[in-house]
């Protein structure tokens, strides 16, 4: 089965760090640029962070700038979105997906989704 599996969700204080991750099953990540992407409650889906198939081009939405770094290792299948200084506003379900390449910071029809995991910023 083909899917892409993040982790690493969870409760942190304003101020505070989170890395997640986003493993690939079924298929390898070598071939496509991986982007995270967030959905706050009530409001759109939103790009945050796209990375290309070498890592080489990286880009952020200004809201995250700065803030989040977003890398991978292919020898393990996986990208992680390293996430420091968080805010409230960061609140949201947090989503990876692949795709032959980023549109900047965003991609255009991704081929591959994960199911998401929460992450929650408040103290």
């Amino acid at each position: 089965q083909l899917q892409l599996v993040e982790s690493g969700g969870g409760l942190v204080q304003p101020g505070g760090s989170l890395r997640l991750s986003c493993a690939a099953s079924g298929f390898t990540l070598d071939y496509y640029a991986i982007g995270w992407f967030r959905q706050a409650p009530g409001k759109e889906r939103e790009g945050v962070s796209c990375i290309s198939t070498s890592g080489g081009s990286t880009n952020y939405a200004d809201s995250v700038k700065g803030r989040f770094t977003i890398s991978r290792d292919n020898a393990r299948n996986t990208v992680y979105l390293q996430m420091n200084s968080l805010k409230p506003e960061d609140t949201a379900v947090y989503y990876c997906a692949a795709d032959l390449h980023c549109s900047g910071y965003l991609m255009e029809g991704p081929e591959y989704w994960g199911q998401g995991t929460q992450v929650t910023v408040s103290s």
